[in-house]
């Protein structure tokens, strides 16, 4: 990924010198575990602990030759040990794959321990901004057209559930990624033993894969992606949301705008949502690397190599990408402009069109036949519409309304308290506010 959008741990995670440190790591717990098993002498184990050392570059140049990463990352790593009876030791019993795909498990760990700490932060600036604007009242819109009143605080609640669902998935597909084999060419674990195997992955601080070919198989991947790709979808969801919010006729909340940044080279007047822009153009990569960690599925017999240069790219940028976008999220909403006089006057730029399903529920419930009373409702409605009059002022000058209803019930009606009562009791079962619940109760 390019650095415009990696950020520096995630970056460090994915950098040639980790993933050899991590390789490394594999070889190491491989090795000494086979000393406490006497397949490897002790004294070879402790040398090859004490000096192994990785050589970026050295290990790059070799592989410019020899034309294969791990065969040059052991060859160099032989040689800072030295000691050619030590390093004979090194990797021994093991084939490519014990190393690369136990090692990827280690760092998709670290990536993951990332994410799951953005996800973690970005939950808790959702529940602050909720809490805030808990009682805002806001016109919700289906279709983008408006439709009943809403708050504020109860549309952000919603996403901070979804964030908790993420987190929920998230942490059961990184769960799913922590596994390590050491079972040889084709899983038969025939060179070292499942028993050694466990203690090897144990080691690492992974489970051990029951089963695998030469590889881990990679449907535990495309969950991986898949849960990746859900993230990005929320983050996604949410911006533009934003980004609707914040058009000029609508503008009731938008994005941060820094005080020496410019909307525009030619119009000096614009705040345009371009993080938010940023953020619905990124899951798009997100989600198209799934594409092609479900194509990594079926590979040939016992293993071929079609998902190694593909992983070699979607396993870190997606995970880049995801830990920038939560954290650019983050920032965006705990800095977010929000204009609740606006909503106000949004809500009410209808005349009171919006309270037009309650009216036919009261109508109803009054004994008014549905029929009769939806047909009367939808005709002041639409002319109050076309005319932009008062759907109020209409509704109580109509004998066929009014015959069910009288004034103080169709103030009943068009009461916004009355549509907004139980947002406590909804934010009491989200944020698990028992106190909250009763108050909406009682």
């Amino acid at each position: 990924m390019i650095p415009r959008y990696t950020r520096e741990e995630m970056g460090r995670v994915w950098g040639d010198a980790n993933r050899f440190a991590k390789w490394l790591e594999v070889e190491l717990a491989a090795t000494e575990t086979l000393a406490d098993a006497g397949q490897v002498p002790r004294a070879a184990a402790a040398a090859i602990r004490e000096r192994a050392k990785i050589n970026v570059q050295r290990i790059h140049e070799l592989e410019s030759r020899v034309k294969h990463d791990v065969i040059a990352f052991t060859m160099s790593v032989g040689e800072s040990i030295g000691d050619a009876s030590a390093a004979r030791w090194l990797h021994h019993g093991l084939t490519s794959n014990d190393v690369v795909d136990t090692a990827q498990a280690l760092l998709v760990r670290d990536a993951s321990r990332l994410i799951e700490r953005g996800l973690t932060e970005f939950g808790d600036i959702l529940a602050l901004r909720a809490q805030e604007f808990r009682h805002t009242p806001q016109i919700g819109r289906t279709h983008g057209i408006h439709a009943e009143p809403i708050t504020f605080g109860l549309k952000i609640a919603n996403w901070y559930a979804e964030n908790q669902r993420n987190q929920e998935r998230f942490r059961n597909a990184a769960a799913q990624m922590a596994v390590g084999k050491i079972s040889g060419a084709v899983g038969t674990a025939s060179h070292l033993g499942p028993d050694v195997e466990e203690r090897i992955c144990q080691r690492l601080g992974l489970n051990v894969a029951p089963v695998a070919s030469q590889v881990i198989q990679r449907d535990r991947h495309a969950h991986y992606m898949s849960a990746l790709a859900l993230i990005a979808a929320t983050l996604e969801k949410i911006a533009l949301e934003i980004r609707h919010l914040q058009r000029t006729e609508v503008r009731e909340a938008e994005e941060p705008f820094a005080e020496e940044q410019r909307g525009s080279s030619a119009m000096p007047h614009k705040r345009n949502p371009v993080s938010c822009e940023q953020i619905c153009g990124l899951a798009r990569l997100v989600r198209s690397n799934l594409i092609a960690a479900f194509e990594n599925v079926p590979l040939w017999h016992e293993r071929d190599i079609s998902h190694s240069s593909v992983e070699r790219i979607i396993l870190p940028d997606s995970t880049i990408l995801v830990d920038y976008m939560l954290a650019k999220m983050t920032t965006i909403i705990s800095e977010m402009r929000v204009f609740p006089e606006r909503m106000l006057r949004n809500l009410e730029a209808t005349r009171g069109l919006i309270f037009s399903g309650q009216l036919l529920q009261d109508l109803v419930e009054k004994g008014m036949p549905r029929d009769d009373a939806y047909k009367a409702v939808q005709e002041n409605a639409m002319a109050a519409w076309e005319t932009e009059s008062s759907f109020r002022e209409r509704v109580a000058a109509d004998a066929r309304i009014t015959k069910y209803l009288d004034m103080k019930a169709v103030e009943h009606t068009f009461d916004l308290k009355r549509q907004l009562r139980y947002v406590d009791a909804i934010f009491a079962r989200v944020f698990g506010e028992k106190s909250a619940a009763k108050r909406a109760q009682s």
